[in-house]
């Protein structure tokens, strides 16, 4: 590598040019890239393996379809510019995902002008050989003077000399790369029937005699560079939701200081500071209306339509648009700590990685190249020996028709349509396996709290007979409950507290203990509360209520709590019962308040009072019992239940760790996307099944064809090159909503998404 090139590479190590890239955990490092050069699945797999043979990557996953790169790495033992290094000598070009999301619209329009170019090159070589291939053609049937057939050949060499060295260049540079790596791609073959064909077609018109196949070569080159372009095309709209998403956020700022109000770079701002949005811009960053009040539009985020007023004290997410007068906004989070970096980042994420049947798929492709090569050399070994004629011709054949382009798409890009469509439909999937996973779920469980109610409780008290005003209790239970995630302190909010907890630490599934004044109190299930407080039975009996405060001397209070009913919750279950889902309701709360929602919902199947390790282990058997389940839910204490189910949804207003163990987010309060993703996954699995039964049933019909010689080159070309092209319109119809999607300024559809409220703790 030259010196220019490994200074640029090392400069990544500076710490300026790292901050907000990485996300860094103590010496554990880890980043999204985008990856220039990718073509195929092997380009994937190569990549993938050369970074986990490197000390100290932890994991590395490459999606061939999206062109997205996730490692995982000890940045102790190894610097970033080492891994962008081996990228690079992998012939590839790598992009930290923030540095691609800035130039990524000039980067995806430079591909396209020079996949379009090379694309034009070969389909106007290609027009030209054609016209002069059917005069040869006729001239063999006809006769024909020999000056003339050999002012034909060389005419049709000069045509085919663009085509093989400039439009196939990305062939030839590929396979070469396979060949150092010693791993078959699947443009080795490729390569191969280019270079031969050429070669020898070349050798036959400089001698005069032999056939040549310059028409085989020009047209296996166009179409194979149309299959190509239109993955482009496809992959390059996958790639706009994120892109569209992280441009939001204005370059320029108005920030308001000593000297007034000032324009300045977005990169220096700080926390703390205070920005004035104007009307009609975009407000800069996540902060808190400090002066003034307005209407924004979040539909750009959340596909709220409706303007959602704003006062002093109120929350505002960056990248939503003021629309109404001029306020003063607190900058509370920047850069990867912001809730729009935090989509960014679950969208990348899935980008990023591959799932398993798009793994399997690849390498599958790279034993069927393998496969290929030999049964080339067994065609013309056959061939030789029988009739030597045909040899060539058949070996070229089978090189071509064999190509695993189809193959290696069958999954990936189906993958890709569904998760783009589920995205604009207000569900994230995080992980590469979901799709998958969410067609063979059988059953769904819900928590109850935030995720089938709307986790705004109304709040009622029973403090216990002779003991502590109900004012205190309340105060009490603020003090403790504000240092919770979970949905049910909510409930505490309206009640300002008046002392303070000290000492405060939350037991997972229980319940919060503190110490105000230096006298300890809990706040919780019963059976907790009760191991402070022995004289809970006697006080309180446990009757009407759903938690209970206690301190030494015995219970104080108990708590009963009126969740509403998310108004999609019914719906829903009915929608996931018509898909032969089984639905349950598995909760920390008490028996009484999940057997009323419960009720209310006609769901007969619930538990109440589980623990975390509880709702795990009925989790876990019901996982062995069923084959599939998914477990939505939203509060920290689901957070290990999430990361134990085969399918799991974290609700966007729930807490971040939640959505972090979970495989997706649900963007919406609109429960009905749950059993449509279903719906959406299995279709995916279907047009999975068609575009692999479709690659077999191709070859099957191909290969014998091509290797006893009855199917010419040139019609080797068109069929492999349909094939694959055949795949990626078959996925392509999995997003139909993709046109609306363009039509859209930011690429994001106006379907119900909301924003995590929890991401900026991320």
């Amino acid at each position: 590598m030259n010196p220019e090139a490994s200074d640029s590479w090392e400069a990544y190590d500076r710490p300026e040019l790292r901050r907000g890239r990485l996300i860094i955990d103590g010496d554990r490092a880890s980043a999204e890239f985008a990856i220039d050069g990718i073509h195929c699945g092997g380009c994937a797999l190569r990549i993938e393996r050369t970074l986990a043979a490197i000390a100290g990557v932890d994991s590395v996953s490459v999606n061939g379809a999206t062109h997205r790169m996730r490692v995982s790495w000890d940045l102790a033992r190894e610097p970033l510019s080492h891994l962008l290094r081996a990228v690079a000598d992998l012939g590839y070009t790598p992009h930290l995902l923030s540095d691609a999301t800035a130039g990524s619209a000039d980067r995806d329009s430079q591909e396209r002008r020079t996949a379009l170019k090379r694309l034009a090159v070969a389909g106007i070589g290609m027009a030209q050989v054609m016209s002069f291939a059917f005069a040869l053609y006729a001239g063999v049937a006809y006769g024909i003077e020999p000056n003339i057939e050999r002012y034909l050949r060389l005419v049709s060499l000069l045509v085919s000399i663009p085509v093989v060295f400039y439009s196939s260049a990305p062939f030839f540079r590929s396979a070469y790369l396979d060949v150092r790596q010693r791993r078959p791609g699947m443009d080795v073959p490729v390569a191969l029937a280019i270079g031969l064909a050429f070669a020898a077609s070349t050798f036959n018109t400089l001698r005069g005699q032999g056939g040549v196949y310059f028409d085989s070569v020009t047209m296996f080159a166009f179409f194979l560079l149309l299959g190509r372009y239109i993955e482009l095309q496809t992959r390059h709209r996958r790639g706009n939701l994120s892109d569209a998403l992280a441009r939001l956020i204005p370059d320029t700022v108005h920030r308001v200081g000593d000297r007034g109000v000032e324009t300045v770079p977005r990169i220096e701002v700080r926390v703390g500071d205070r920005l004035r949005a104007l009307p009609g811009a975009p407000i800069a960053a996540d902060g808190r209306i400090v002066a003034g009040k307005t209407t924004v539009d979040e539909s750009l985020l959340t596909g709220e339509s409706m303007p959602l007023p704003r006062k002093q004290g109120d929350s505002v997410i960056g990248g939503s648009l003021n629309l109404g007068n001029p306020v003063d906004i607190e900058v509370t989070a920047l850069g990867s700590n912001t809730v729009l970096a935090h989509v960014v980042r679950l969208l990348a994420r899935a980008q990023a990685e591959r799932p398993r049947l798009g793994k399997v798929a690849d390498k599958a492709a790279g034993w069927f190249v393998a496969a290929t090569l030999i049964l080339a050399v067994g065609t013309a070994a056959f061939w030789l020996h029988f009739d030597p004629a045909r040899a060539f011709a058949a070996t070229l054949a089978v090189l071509v028709v064999t190509c695993p382009c189809a193959l290696s798409l069958a999954t990936p890009v189906a993958v890709a349509a569904a998760t783009a469509r589920l995205a604009r439909n207000g569900l994230l999937i995080t992980h590469p396996d979901t799709v998958e996973a969410l067609a063979s779920v059988r059953r769904c469980v819900f928590d109850k709290t935030g995720t089938l109610t709307v986790g705004a409780p109304q709040l009622r008290c029973a403090t216990a007979s002779g003991s502590v005003p109900l004012e205190r209790c309340l105060a009490l239970a603020a003090a403790l409950e504000q240092h919770s995630e979970h949905p049910l302190a909510a409930a505490f909010s309206a009640t300002a507290p008046l002392v303070v907890a000290e000492n405060v630490r939350s037991v997972r599934g229980r319940g919060i203990e503190g110490e105000v004044n230096g006298r300890r109190y809990r706040i919780g299930r019963p059976d907790f509360v009760q191991e402070l407080a022995p004289g809970y039975a006697a006080i309180a009996g446990g009757e009407g209520g759903d938690f209970f405060l206690g301190d030494e001397s015995g219970t104080l209070a108990a708590f009963q709590v009126d969740d509403s009913l998310r108004p999609s919750a019914v719906l829903a279950i009915q929608q996931l019962r018509a898909l032969n889902v089984e639905v349950e309701i598995a909760s920390g709360d008490g028996p009484v308040p999940v057997g009323r929602v419960a009720k209310r919902l006609g769901v007969a199947a619930w538990r109440a009072r589980l623990t975390p390790a509880a709702k795990m282990t009925h989790i876990r058997s019901l996982n062995h019992a069923h084959g599939g389940v998914m477990m939505i839910g939203d509060g920290i204490n689901d957070a290990p239940v999430l990361g134990a189910a085969r399918i799991s949804v974290a609700m966007s207003a729930g807490s971040a760790l939640a959505q972090v163990s979970a495989d997706s987010v649900l963007m919406s309060v609109d429960l009905t996307i749950i059993p449509e993703a279903v719906r959406m996954a299995r279709r995916t699995v279907q047009v999975i099944r068609q575009n692999l039964a479709w690659a077999a049933i191709y070859n099957l019909l191909a290969v014998p064809l091509a290797a006893t010689a009855i199917l010419p080159p040139w019609g080797a070309a068109i069929g492999m090159s349909a094939s694959s092209i055949i795949v990626v319109l078959n996925a392509c119809r999995l997003d139909r909503s993709a046109r609306a999607c363009d039509k859209s300024s930011l690429g994001v559809s106006s379907g119900p998404v909301s924003i995590p409220a929890s991401a900026s703790s991320t």
